[in-house]
């Protein structure tokens, strides 16, 4: 009978390091204690590769393979794996690789089954049930959750936001929210009050004024416009295509230079030219004086009705 040979301890190390190797190289070079000892590398060897340099601590049990350079993928992974098996970016952070809001948070959010110590830059949420999803390689919070979450610790405007984005996303998951947002539940208010709020226009917003000035339309009860369309090749504010109104916004800088204003007196030519009567408020009208721009809306609107 033949006699299976045992791999040297030499010849073991290896294995272990090319392990590691790879699974650095498919989770953006960080790794987990627990992950290391799967691939063979004992405690004592961990020390010893933290002592050498080729690994560098990224938070307790969670490691950067070889420099402590490590990309946005591997910095928010390295969260997850800090608060255990099971782990999934949450709150804002989903929310951001959801693509629901535009920015990525600075302190990194993670919900996992385990409790963990929240630590500076990350955030751990405990939670015994809840899904996760797989989203441009990462685990994250199902869309409904995220947005429960989400609404825990941001203000309505942003709530409303991310509502809109996943809408016009077309992954607004109404049935599962309805699920999760239980009476008592943190966020839970919030999330149902940005939904009876909600205008799909939100998600094409692309400045705090614009939606400051849809805000406007919806409490003056003006008819929503289109917004950021495309009208005789200028992208215009806001726009009722029937009227054939449309309304542009000043903001606090960008109009402000001489050559600015000469293109926009400009465009607005070009507009009337079109067929087009064009309004045209500053961010001082829109925020201190809102009751006289949607009359002066509403006018125009009556007016080409």
């Amino acid at each position: 009978m033949a006699v299976l040979r045992q791999p040297s301890p030499g010849n073991r190390a290896r294995i272990a390091s090319e392990r590691v190797l790879r699974l650095a190289e498919r989770q953006w070079g960080v790794v987990a204690r627990w992950q290391l000892t799967q691939c063979g590398v004992g405690g004592s060897a961990i020390s010893r590769w933290v002592a050498a340099g080729r690994l560098h601590r990224v938070y307790p049990g969670v490691y950067a393979v070889g420099h402590r350079a490590i990309s946005t993928e591997g910095r928010l992974l390295a969260a997850v794996l800090y608060a255990g098996r099971g782990a999934a970016l949450s709150h804002a952070t989903a929310a951001s690789w959801l693509g629901l809001i535009s920015y990525l948070p600075d302190t990194t959010h993670v919900t996992g089954p385990r409790r963990r110590r929240s630590r500076v830059g990350v955030r751990v949420h405990r939670a015994r049930d809840f899904d996760r999803v797989m989203h441009r390689g990462l685990p994250v919070t199902p869309v409904a959750r995220t947005l429960v979450d989400f609404a825990a610790i941001a203000p309505l405007e942003q709530v409303r936001k991310a509502v809109a984005e996943a809408d016009y996303m077309r992954i607004l998951d109404l049935d599962g929210i309805d699920v999760i947002a239980r009476r008592g539940r943190a966020g839970s208010a919030r999330l149902k009050r940005a939904l009876v709020l909600h205008r799909p226009q939100y998600a094409q917003t692309l400045s705090p004024l614009e939606d400051r000035f849809l805000d406007l339309c919806s409490l003056h009860r003006l008819p929503f416009p289109e917004v950021n369309m495309i009208v005789a090749d200028h992208k215009v504010d806001a726009l009722w295509r029937r009227q054939r109104v449309i309304v542009e916004l000043d903001g606090r800088q960008a109009h402000g230079t001489e050559v600015r204003m000469a293109n926009d007196r400009d465009r607005d030519l070009a507009l009337r030219s079109a067929g087009y009567s064009v309004l045209r408020y500053s961010w001082r009208q829109v925020s201190q004086e809102p009751a006289a721009v949607a009359a002066d809306v509403r006018r125009a609107l009556r007016e080409r009705g």
